[in-house]
């Protein structure tokens, strides 16, 4: 009788909650985001458990998709009674570009507790930003030029991301970033063009990524 007590008792324990907190982050790009997040959070040595997903979507089907990967994951996890198996933290990375909906899909993101990185007009603004400010309006094409050109100054990383060199100048990025959003806040144009919201998810990453001493 006391070993079947003993059974039911660990039956009925509470999973182990590991420490490290899972991140689900759902791309509109299908290399270049998914590409960054995965090496940076490598160069960091974060202890994040990272799911990365890139289906390809605009932003509102895109805030779709991380909802329902969240409600299966809440779902499995009351199925299986493993806590573990939640989403922490569940993040959509888009552009504003000319996209339609773009309110709409914010405003499901914020009902869902679902964050958003937003980067206007696209995400290689923040890259840029790891090698220079940037306060006037710009478009996509002559963006990305001006990264390739900055990446041509950086010998061996024309053809590729420079993540190891970009981890190295991440400081400098997360307070250009920082400055530039306090900057547009000033004149009443948060999240204009430009402007980028990347620095908010990667600092949560480095931040609660960091080891407990």
């Amino acid at each position: 009788m006391a070993r079947r007590d003993r059974r039911d008792t660990l039956r009925r324990r509470r999973p182990f909650r590991t420490p490290h907190p899972r991140f689900l982050i759902v791309c509109e790009d299908t290399k270049t985001e998914p590409g960054y997040f995965k090496a940076m959070r490598h160069l960091e040595k974060s202890l994040i458990e990272l799911e990365l997903v890139s289906p390809g979507k605009k932003p509102k089907p895109l805030v779709e998709h991380a909802v329902a990967m969240k409600k299966e994951a809440a779902a499995r996890a009351k199925r299986e009674k493993d806590e573990n198996l939640n989403y922490d933290h569940v993040w959509c990375v888009f552009d504003v570009d000319e996209h339609p909906y773009l309110p709409e899909a914010k405003q499901q993101a914020r009902d869902n507790g679902i964050e958003v990185a937003v980067s206007n007009p696209c995400f290689e603004l923040w890259l840029l930003l790891h090698f220079c400010d940037q306060r006037a309006h710009i478009e996509r094409g002559p963006l990305q030029e001006k990264c390739r050109k900055c990446r041509k100054e950086m010998r061996g990383y024309e053809k590729q991301l420079p993540t190891s060199l970009l981890h190295t100048l991440y400081a400098d990025a997360l307070q250009r970033a920082m400055a530039l959003d306090e900057w547009q806040e000033r004149r009443g144009c948060a999240e204009a063009n430009p402007s980028t919201g990347v620095y908010r998810l990667m600092e949560q990453i480095r931040t609660l990524g960091k080891p407990v001493n």
